[in-house]
């Protein structure tokens, strides 16, 4: 964790479109699908005119018509289809476009939720899990309310409207497709719930392969050290070959939904056509209400029967991105609803003020989870201004825990916390976290220049602002031999002492420091760059509070007082 805080912001409401409860931007995604769809509906219905003039024309020419008598009803099919097309393209770009608007907003929450959890919640997603939903899976709630949601809305609009205009003509033809239609949805809805149980398998199945992947590549040396490549090797082949099952049986599902909906389309079509037949021949006299079938009206029926269920057809046809889109939503949800959250959901607009600001913790209690024991309990300590403190400890003896609860990273379980006599509160800890540093074992650097990895985009940091921080961080040197050169992404090119004194430039640079916690900052270092990080620490935290997790004695030895901190008890000690 580097040396800046996220910026909280607001959790933004990410119920499913068909929810209950939508945030306002959600209601408008809603409202522009609805629109699309209507658009998309409407241009499926001129279907019926067109159908209409066709037959008409058709059946003019059966009775010895000429080219007048089929001119005007050619042009008003010629006007009806660009009216179609136009109307199609339209309602299909409007979709397209909320659609991706939809996933962006949802992308925003759960990045801003990932960026709000707390680094201490044991329950937050591994990074390849959520870099898998958030970049890859995400992707796959744009066919889902693009395709699906317009297509359901056809599903639902248009037979029903070709029913209207059949019914006047023959209501035995209405009548078998009115009872042909609702076996479709039946067995659709039947193979969706399997479908939708399939994708959230398949997708999960793409989350945890892709946290493997990037797991492994991280302790690629300590595998190859270990002499785990095969080992690792031969579980990467069980995973992939996991993954593949998982999604043939997704694309078995979805080729099961399209043949149920051909077969019964084909046999609702085909009933249609031998009533029509049988009655052009006259060996079938019923069904209408009055006379018999002539050309013009079997034809108008027989061109209409295979559009009652176009729009059934293409909700098949779309069956699979709403398992698949379903499934996203619900991973999407999973990240922005977030764990273990951060103190604080409002931006920090005034900085808690500068100056070295005391700090009290009363009986301050503290778990991890609302079944799990607690992990501090009681715990009372004061820390003057200005002061310099240790807390000495083996790993797992809470020392990061106690630094994050200062920092306001985590609620506490009772108790409470008093920073420069302000009370940290879920109002107040944003504000005071603009006074405060972390500086951790191993901070982020972005690619980027060192000045820019320094100021971290902070407005008003001037240019003398940055060259005095890497002053005091002891980095002037390896600034003036990178110039303008940009780093590698994760601090490629920077030594690790180096890129620790990067984050200590990054804490200087905040006009408002107060407070600067660090988390082991000379773990991992051997003996020389751990004087030099400690020295740069040092320089920064002049005239600040100063408090250090440690399990360094030479470390802790530098600081005004240490405080030892075991699994069970607290002792305090004065520093040499």
């Amino acid at each position: 964790m580097g040396t800046a805080f996220c910026h909280a912001t607001d959790k933004q409401e990410t119920r499913p479109l068909d929810g209950d409860a939508v945030s306002p931007r959600g209601e408008a995604a809603k409202g522009g699908l609805l629109r699309a769809a209507m658009l998309q509906a409407l241009a499926a219905a001129i279907w019926i005119p067109q159908a209409g003039l066709l037959a008409i024309s058709v059946g003019r020419i059966a009775d010895g018509g000429g080219l007048h008598d089929v001119l005007w009803p050619a042009f008003g099919i010629l006007a009806l289809g660009l009216a179609r097309s136009c109307l199609d393209a339209a309602g299909g770009r409007l979709a397209f476009h909320v659609a991706r608007s939809e996933l962006s907003r949802r992308r925003q929450a759960a990045v801003a939720a990932l960026c709000l959890s707390s680094p201490i919640d044991r329950g937050r997603p591994a990074s390849g899990k959520a870099a898998s939903v958030i970049g890859e899976q995400a992707e796959l709630i744009v066919p889902y309310l693009a395709r699906f949601q317009p297509a359901r809305m056809k599903a639902s609009l248009v037979p029903l409207v070709i029913l209207a205009f059949l019914l006047p003509v023959s209501w035995i033809a209405a009548l078998v497709l009115l009872f042909a239609a609702p076996l479709i949805p039946i067995f659709m809805a039947l193979i969706g719930w399997r479908a939708q149980a399939a994708s959230e398998k398949q997708l999960v199945a793409t989350g945890g392969l892709n946290g493997f992947l990037l797991d492994r590549l991280r302790g690629l040396a300590t595998i190859r050290a270990l002499g785990a490549v095969d080992t690792t090797a031969l579980r990467l082949r069980r995973e992939a070959e996991s993954l593949r099952l998982r999604t043939v049986a997704v694309l078995k599902i979805a080729f099961l939904s399209s043949a149920v909906l051909e077969l019964f389309a084909a046999l609702g079509v085909a009933m249609i056509a031998v009533y029509v037949g049988f009655s052009l021949l006259g060996e079938i006299r019923f069904g209408t209400w009055t006379g018999r079938l002539d050309l013009t009206e079997g034809l108008f029926i027989l061109l209409l029967a295979p559009a009652f269920f176009e729009p059934l057809r293409e909700l098949s046809s779309v069956w699979h991105d709403w398992a698949a889109g379903e499934a996203a939503l619900k991973a999407l949800d999973a990240l922005a609803a977030g764990g273990l959250p951060i103190r604080g959901s409002a931006e920090a607009t005034v900085p808690a003020g500068t100056g070295a600001p005391a700090i009290r913790l009363e009986n301050l209690a503290f778990r991890y989870g609302a079944d799990e024991p607690l992990i501090l309990d009681g715990f009372n300590l004061d820390i003057a201004a200005g002061e310099h403190l240790a807390f000495l400890g083996a790993s797992g003896s809470g020392k990061s825990t106690l630094l994050s609860l200062i920092a306001g990273l985590a609620p506490c379980a009772g108790g409470r916390i008093v920073i420069g006599g302000v009370e940290l509160s879920d109002e107040t800890a944003a504000s005071l976290r603009g006074a405060m540093a972390w500086i951790g074992q191993k901070p982020h650097i972005f690619a980027g220049t060192i000045a820019g990895n320094t100021s971290i985009g902070r407005t008003g940091i001037a240019r003398d602002d940055v060259t005095n921080a890497l002053a005091v961080a002891r980095l002037g040197k390896v600034a003036e031999a990178y110039g303008g050169r940009p780093l590698g992404e994760g601090g490629i090119g920077l030594s690790g002492g180096e890129a620790l004194r990067l984050a200590i430039a990054r804490a200087a640079c905040n006009p408002h420091l107060g407070i600067i916690l660090a988390d082991e900052p000379t773990a991992h270092l051997d003996a020389a760059t751990a004087a030099e990080v400690t020295e740069s620490l040092l320089s920064l935290s002049r005239g600040r509070t100063l408090i250090v997790a440690t399990h360094d004695p030479l470390l802790a030895a530098r600081m005004h007082r240490s405080i030892r901190i075991d699994a069970d008890f607290v002792i305090r000690e004065a520093a040499e």
